[in-house]
């Protein structure tokens, strides 16, 4: 695990888009995991300016997106179907039959779920998966206690997480129970994470899971294990780890040919 500190949000976004350049450039079919939250707004920003510049094109990637909320009509604009579509996917030339979601409308949810672990089998697996993290630890919505080992499925949300997501909707009445969301044993099955977290109300949960156990109860605890995980902060989110200081020299001194 490579914990990246940056002075600001500006430049994480500057940087995980460039992981993901460098990627389509060297793999213009390249598979790209698609998060949802305020975390990487800023990368499909930067990632549509780009585009638009005419520098980056899209047109061959796959994306599949991380997860979906149950219960929510087909085209609620809160749906994460629909949140990916507005914040990247509408904005860059991919095409709309390579951008996959879980299925959370569907009336068998686990032959959904096994459908979606097919389709990025298909694709030849996720190579670069985008991540944020919740404040209890969460990736996708793998909440706290989730096997190490699961692959997509659904899931019921904690009290917290609806409360963290009710700013997306008029009320927490309004926030789904269940959710489907890739597992962290599918997530783990992708070749590079890139993992965004940025504020001090992440501090808690970047230390737990870059400097504490690999425990269930922290589920983004199990990158520790990835091969290939690279975590982006700003300073406040930096602020409970130990080794901070060792995280910005590694970084200030890496050979130019390791990359991102």
């Amino acid at each position: 695990m490579e914990v990246v500190i940056l002075p600001d949000q500006a430049a994480i976004a500057a940087v995980a888009a460039d992981a993901i350049e460098d990627l389509v450039r060297r793999k213009p079919n390249a598979v790209l995991g698609l998060a949802t939250g305020s975390s990487p707004l800023g990368v499909y920003d930067e990632l549509a300016r780009r585009h638009h510049t005419g520098s980056l094109s899209f047109a061959d990637v796959h994306g599949f997106a991380l997860d979906e909320y149950v219960g929510l009509p087909v085209g609620h604009p809160e749906s994460y179907r629909e949140v990916i579509r507005r914040e990247f996917t509408n904005r860059i030339d991919i095409h709309p039959d390579n951008v996959h979601g879980p299925d959370g409308a569907a009336e068998d949810i686990p032959a959904a779920c096994a459908a979606f672990e097919q389709a990025i089998r298909e694709a030849g697996g996720v190579d670069l998966q985008l991540l944020g993290v919740g404040t209890d630890g969460h990736i996708g919505f793998n909440e706290p206690g989730s096997s190490l080992a699961s692959r997509t499925r659904i899931k019921s949300l904690i009290d917290q997480t609806r409360k963290d997501n009710a700013r997306f909707f008029d009320s927490i009445d309004e926030v789904p129970h269940h959710v489907v969301t890739q597992g962290l044993g599918t997530i783990m099955d992708a070749r590079h994470v890139v993992l965004i977290a940025t504020g001090a109300q992440k501090a808690r949960a970047v230390h737990d899971f870059v400097e504490g156990p690999v425990a269930a109860i922290c589920a983004a605890s199990v990158l520790q294990m990835h091969p290939h995980t690279t975590v982006l902060i700003d300073e406040a989110a930096a602020s409970g780890l130990k080794l901070a200081d060792y995280y910005r020299h590694t970084y200030a001194n890496k050979p130019a040919w390791q990359g991102i």
